[in-house]
């Protein structure tokens, strides 16, 4: 193989020179996308909440060699997405090569249970939240030349479950909005997909994913016999922005070890 082949392979794997935006990359698998984008090369821009955690979680990214900025955020809030792009827009220089919409939450409740209060709030941090950042980030996306969304959705929103119909519902609806915007958003060399993990130990879960629920009821319906781990979310995040993912564009790829097709 010359060098030129060489060359080429090296950069179809590799995110050296790009530039991303991960919306709640302080914990869990926003955390873990944050790292494994930034170990390939991209620069990173982030955002949480809590200003001490962002701060310690920066800190540790610069020691660890990682070239990653922050900025304290709202998701929830129109204003505060407004404010972060226009942050990320000044850090990148207008362009922006990958977007991940990470942040999202969940009450579980029965149906009739629901409130109005809970109905929205979870429509503005799950689905209202990923479609306004996707329209503010476009120009800079498309100014990139090479634009990659990638949303995190939950096999919640590929399969029914017994509680959690409002999550499921904006789960579904952010699959369904990769796919339109693969569509609508290909002549500007803008790719979206969306990722549904399944059960993943993140710290959140983790005293879920240990009790007894979990071994009893659900365990058993995940062929692979146990929780994914937040790298394995983050690694396929970052495969679907790779050069090498080029031609892959309104997926919806469920990291779950087999248990949206498990039926018996």
């Amino acid at each position: 193989m010359d060098r030129a082949e060489q060359s080429i392979r090296d950069k179809r794997w590799s995110l050296q020179g790009m530039n991303a935006l991960v919306t709640g990359g302080t914990k869990g698998i926003g955390h873990a996308i944050t790292e494994e984008l930034a170990s390939l090369g991209a620069r990173i821009h982030t955002c949480g909440r809590d200003e001490s955690q962002l701060n310690q979680c920066l800190q540790e990214w610069k020691m660890k060699g990682f070239n990653v900025t922050g900025s304290v955020c709202d998701i929830s809030s129109r204003a505060d997405r407004e404010k972060l792009m226009q942050t990320v827009s000044s850090i990148f220089d207008g362009t922006l090569n990958i977007l991940i919409n990470n942040v999202g939450t969940c009450v579980t409740k029965p149906t009739t249970e629901y409130t109005a209060e809970d109905f929205s709030y979870q429509i503005s941090t799950n689905l209202e939240s990923s479609y306004h950042l996707c329209q503010l980030a476009h120009p800079l996306l498309k100014s990139s030349g090479t634009g990659s969304i990638v949303f995190i959705s939950s096999v919640a929103g590929v399969v029914s479950c017994s509680v959690g119909s409002i999550y499921g519902a904006t789960k579904g609806a952010i699959s369904q909005l990769a796919r339109n915007l693969a569509c609508e958003w290909a002549s500007d060399n803008i790719r979206a997909n969306s990722i549904a993990p399944g059960v993943i130990a993140t710290p959140a879960a983790k005293t879920f994913i240990l009790g007894e629920e979990f071994a009893k009821n659900i365990a058993p319906n995940i062929p692979m016999c146990r929780a994914g781990e937040p790298e394995e979310v983050a690694a396929m995040t970052a495969f679907l922005c790779l050069p090498a993912a080029s031609y892959i564009t309104g997926q919806t790829i469920c990291v779950d070890g087999a248990l949206s097709v498990h039926a018996f």
